[in-house]
Order: structure tokens, then C-alpha cells, then sequence
């Protein structure tokens, strides 16, 4: 069930509390929601310490209310994520983090540490592939051309390079996620000034965030590649490892930015990591 807490700044945003135990906070990717973990969450049943899965949804996506392009930055979704934690009285959690919500939890080791458990990074890192930056830049924003999900559902694989090996069903049930139906055909489910904000941090200069990275020392870490990822390297993951030794990764075939996180691969990483939190 959708439950909703109030930000500092008067925002409402929504999130999900379920289970009890080892307190797991996922935070989705840039123009993504809380649906972005529901393939994974089957796999936590196999775990033999019980997780409290948080789920959020940012400030301007899913459920939560919009609050203008200059609300859209990871240190104001780093601080909502905090909110969230004070708001459910927890002092620490583990983060799992997609993409932009990598960058969340690496931002909130460099300010927050104390608050975290460990870390989990899908497919993102301290150095951003220009490459994939621009794939983003070319839909964020944008509603599709399709004008249903099945029509959606057709064309994604054509238009996610990289993926190979997907069931047909898979790509329906990602079409549903994301996309709602609208009199004109199918609609993005967050504010389109997300665009803005991204456009400000594509053009702006270019950040050091390895001392964002390096913030995760002494703190159980893993991360998850899409072995064919266009906006994280082999290399980077290498330097990442290098930096961080003991660093749980897989490295997950037939997939690019992002894994599903269901993947065999995917899920033997998170248990592995899991296991490091007890």
C-alpha cells in the first residue's frame, strides 16, 4: 500500500513499507518509480534474514507531488531519501540504488554515512559514459510515439540495444510501468520539467564524483553491471573494484542499462551483499 510523508519544504511524497527486518531502502532510476524493484522482490523470499523493503517514489515522479525542474538534483532527492528514514524512525538503512538512485546513495555516503548499512549500485558509477548520457537525453521527458503499451512493448527491444534474451512479456510489463494511457496515447509517469533539471546537469561542467565513491569505504558495497551497459565501462567497474577491495560485482550478460535485477547474476550479488549486513 502507498503511504505518503511531508518534505521539509512542504512536498508530498510517496512511498512503501513492507516487510519486517533488515531495513533495505531502493531507490529507482532517474524517470523511474518504485516499480522499478518489482521484479526482484520474489527473490527476497529466499533470503534466510528477513528484509523491511522501503520503496519512494522522488519528488516529481510516480505518486509523489511535482515540485519544479530546480527540486530535481540528487542532493534534494539525497535529503528526501533521509527524510524518509527520520520520518519511519530509522537511524540506518541498507540502500539499493538504479542509476540515478546510485548516485543518491554515494552522495549520502559522503554526507550521511553514519545513516547507511551498505551499499548496492545497479549499473551506475562514479564516471557517467557520455554515450549513455545522450541515449537519456534523446527521451527524458518525452512521452513515446506509441499510442498504446502493446505498441510500446513492440518497439522496445529495437530500442534498447544491448538487451537480448527477454521475454516477449517482460517488455509489456515494462511498457505498463512507466507509461499511463491518455486520450492522445501514452503518457510518462513524472513531471516533464525532470528534463530541465537533467539538461542544467548534462551541460554544466564536468564533477569529480570518485571522493563521492571513495565515501563508501568501510561500508559493505556491491555493485551490478549490464555487461553491455553504455553508460557504465568495464573499466570504470575495474577502478571501482581496484578502490574498493572486497566489492561484490556481477557483471550481467544479455543486458545494458539496466538489469531487471531478477537476473541470476543480479540476485546472487544481492544476496551475497545482503548477507554481509547481518
Amino acid at each position: 500500500m502507498t503511504r505518503f510523508f511531508t518534505a521539509a519544504d512542504g512536498t508530498r511524497l510517496a512511498y512503501r513499507d513492507e516487510g519486517e527486518g533488515l531495513p533495505l531502502l531502493c531507490l529507482a532510476g532517474l524517470t523511474r518509480t518504485m516499480a522499478d524493484f518489482d521484479y526482484m522482490i520474489p527473490h527476497l523470499a529466499t533470503l534466510p534474514l528477513p528484509i523491511r523493503l522501503i520503496r519512494m517514489d522522488y519528488r516529481g515522479r510516480g505518486e509523489s507531488q511535482w515540485s519544479g525542474a530546480a527540486s530535481y538534483t540528487v542532493p534534494q532527492e539525497g535529503h528526501d531519501a533521509l527524510a524518509l528514514l527520520d520520518h519511519l524512525g530509522l537511524d540506518r538503512a541498507a540502500l539499493l540504488g538504479t542509476s540515478r538512485g546510485g548516485l543518491i546513495a554515494m552522495f549520502l555516503a559522503a554526507v550521511a554515512k553514519p545513516r547507511l548499512l551498505g551499499v548496492a549500485l545497479n549499473d551506475i558509477g562514479p564516471v557517467i559514459e557520455r554515450k549513455g548520457l545522450e541515449r537519456i537525453f534523446d527521451y527524458v521527458g518525452r512521452n513515446p510515439n506509441a499510442k498504446t503499451h502493446a505498441a510500446l512493448a513492440a518497439a522496445l527491444p529495437r530500442n534498447m540495444p544491448g538487451f537480448a534474451n527477454v521475454p516477449e512479456s517482460r517488455w509489456m510489463e515494462e511498457a505498463v510501468k512507466h507509461y499511463t494511457v491518455s486520450d492522445r496515447g501514452l503518457k510518462i509517469t513524472y513531471d516533464p520539467e525532470l528534463r530541465e533539471a537533467f539538461l542544467a546537469a548534462f551541460k554544466g561542467p564536468e564533477v569529480d564524483a570518485w571522493p563521492l565513491f571513495d565515501a563508501l569505504a568501510g561500508l559493505p558495497v556491491a555493485l551490478i553491471r549490464g555487461a553491455n551497459s553504455d553508460l557504465l565501462s568495464s573499466e570504470t567497474a575495474a577502478e571501482m573494484a581496484r578502490r574498493h577491495p572486497g566489492m561484490i560485482f556481477a557483471d550481467v550478460p544479455d543486458r545494458a542499462h539496466i538489469p531487471f535485477l531478477d537476473e541470476p547474476e543480479a540476485v546472487s550479488a544481492l544476496h551475497r551483499w545482503l548477507e554481509t549486513l547481518r
